[in-house]
């Protein structure tokens, strides 16, 4: 069915009637969070959430989207639950810090070297045990606050968020877009393991049992695996989030000056 089609679909359907056949994607897009977030998170939180997201996108929704209404609602959907995630911040500060110190150490590496950096590297930089170091792992792939855009000491934002591009201007669009492209390309170069286990998380939707069973390894595997994949990002996004924070800084003098 053509967008077209699905909107003249969606027209003849009331609002109600739009947001109870679409309800499943809301549970389904929850219980995906779910699968990166501690136990202490309630599901059925992200689900009124989600369903706020999924009223709004069927009130909101027109055919020059250029999107199916399950896309759309989509977006709506997780940007509803990050929204209210980001009101009930869970992640210790200690872990925000420690993430930041394996993130450099990461960066200075790689630098140093021209290559991934490898675990061991990693573990006798910082001059912690293996045990400690995969416990920042499993940390950084359940923190949500692990904001690949974000200046260093911003501890807002989430994994791999993407911004809604309603509101922003000409400018803003340009920065996202760019941010968008650095972050593919860095995507593209991580190592084969940790490109498969982002692609079948973030593409496929695969929570981390399903892809350990693709990879033939345990879940708890998966969650470092993909830990390491979030940090390496973290480390080779730093031009953009030292750029975001100088663009920040700079429209907050001029607001200042014109106030």
């Amino acid at each position: 069915m053509s967008v077209a089609s699905e909107y003249l679909q969606l027209q003849r359907e009331s609002t109600e009637e739009m947001v109870r056949r679409h309800a499943p994607l809301v549970r389904r897009i929850a219980y995906h969070l779910m699968g990166r977030l501690p136990p202490s998170v309630d599901v059925d939180d992200l689900v009124q959430a989600g369903m706020i997201g999924l009223l709004e996108a069927a009130r909101n929704y027109a055919t020059d989207r250029m999107a199916s209404f399950e896309t759309y609602a989509g977006i709506r959907i997780r940007g509803a639950m990050l929204d209210e995630l980001r009101k009930t911040d869970w992640t210790p500060r200690s872990v925000h810090r420690k993430l930041r110190e394996v993130s450099e150490v990461v960066r200075q590496i790689e630098n140093e070297t021209g290559a991934d950096a490898t675990d061991a590297e990693v573990i006798r930089r910082l001059g912690i045990d293996a045990q400690e170091y995969h416990q920042i792992l499993a940390d950084a792939a359940s923190a949500r606050l692990l904001s690949l855009s974000a200046p260093e000491d911003d501890e807002d934002g989430a994994a791999l968020d993407v911004a809604d591009q309603e509101g922003l201007g000409p400018q803003d669009r340009f920065e996202q877009e760019g941010m968008r492209g650095a972050l593919v390309e860095a995507i593209g170069g991580l190592p084969e393991r940790e490109q498969l286990v982002m692609s079948l998380y973030y593409e496929q939707e695969l929570n981390l049992k399903e892809i350990g069973a693709v990879l033939g390894v345990t879940e708890s595997r998966v969650c470092q695996i993909h830990g390491q994949a979030l940090i390496r990002l973290r480390a080779r996004m730093t031009g953009w989030r030292e750029q975001g924070a100088a663009a920040d800084s700079s429209k907050a003098r001029k607001l200042k000056s014109t106030g």
